[in-house]
């Protein structure tokens, strides 16, 4: 098991001394996935917060008529969870599915009020998250309201130069709010440009 990017990740945030690390490492799970598995199902309850130590994963949501709508990826040093269904212990509205074999560092929910009375600077430390999360999701939500597709994607391009060489095409269209075929029409003028 390696906790080093872990423990990195947390260290741009707070400090920890060698034992409160240890008492991290005993209350959190470390777990391997192979591409395909799912960390969390629409409509059960997610059981973890999950930090990305390799591989990555999609957030996405099915609705009634089967189509699926991708909210969010997630690589190396990132979260994945359905964070609402993670707080208030009800089903979750979202799949978490692996796209690649993907190695989680895992903070299980009837633990995290042990950690925070053990280390009470982590309360801290997944405040901090839990706020820079919810300005990249209103960020988002303004976005796909004032922004064309095409603005959108290069945006998408900007902000996650790492995703896209690791992500089917139609998934990030989903993200996009577009089809594939509108993708790809973007695409081909983008190059035309240069």
């Amino acid at each position: 098991m390696n906790a080093e990017s872990l423990l990195h990740y947390i260290s741009q945030h707070i400090h920890l001394t060698g034992e409160e690390i240890d008492i991290l490492l005993s209350l959190t799970k470390y777990r391997k996935y192979l591409k395909g598995q799912f960390v969390v199902q629409q409509g059960d309850v997610c059981q973890y917060e999950s930090f990305v130590l390799s591989g990555c994963l999609k957030t996405f949501y099915i609705d009634k008529e089967g189509q699926e709508h991708v909210v969010m990826f997630s690589v190396e040093d990132w979260w994945a969870s359905d964070l609402g269904s993670f707080l208030t212990h009800t089903p979750a509205d979202y799949n978490v599915q692996c796209l690649e074999n993907t190695e989680l560092f895992q903070f299980p929910y009837d633990k995290m009020e042990l950690l925070y009375a053990k280390i009470p600077k982590l309360e801290r430390f997944f405040r901090i998250i839990l706020q820079k999360a919810f300005v990249a999701s209103q960020k988002r939500i303004v976005q796909n309201f004032s922004l064309t597709a095409k603005e959108r994607y290069l945006q998408f391009k900007q902000q996650y130069p790492q995703i896209e060489q690791r992500v089917p095409q139609y998934l990030i269209a989903s993200y996009l709010g577009i089809t594939k075929e509108f993708l790809s029409k973007i695409r081909n003028q983008l190059i035309l440009e240069q």
